[in-house]
């Protein structure tokens, strides 16, 4: 196994999700919408859209992305950012999350 792939999960190796919490900036609301309606919000090859959620009426959302490439999580997030606040969070499952906290409490 190369560094990278021990960094970065590969396609053989289990997918990594990534959580992006946006904001529309002030005054770009309706381009961001625009831009969505056109676009679809239709993440970069090597990612895979799992869930959106939106706020009715506001301009906050989730965007749970699965894929196996960060820097597809860079360009994604590099299109939308001169109109959205962007915050991207690696997130696991309840199962990978209880079998890091049983190590520590084993210990």
């Amino acid at each position: 196994m190369s560094v990278e792939s021990s960094v970065f999960p590969t396609t053989e190796e289990k997918l990594m999700k990534f959580m992006v919490t946006w904001r529309t900036r002030p005054g770009f609301y309706n381009v961001a919408l625009e831009k969505f309606l056109k676009t679809g919000g239709k993440p970069p090859q090597g990612l895979k859209t799992v869930g959106r959620w939106h706020v009715p009426g506001s301009i906050l959302g989730w965007h749970l992305l699965e894929g196996d490439d960060p820097t597809a999580v860079a360009e994604h997030v590099a299109e939308w950012a001169d109109m959205l606040e962007l915050e991207v969070n690696p997130v696991i499952e309840d199962t990978a999350a209880a079998e890091g906290a049983s190590r520590v409490v084993k210990k």
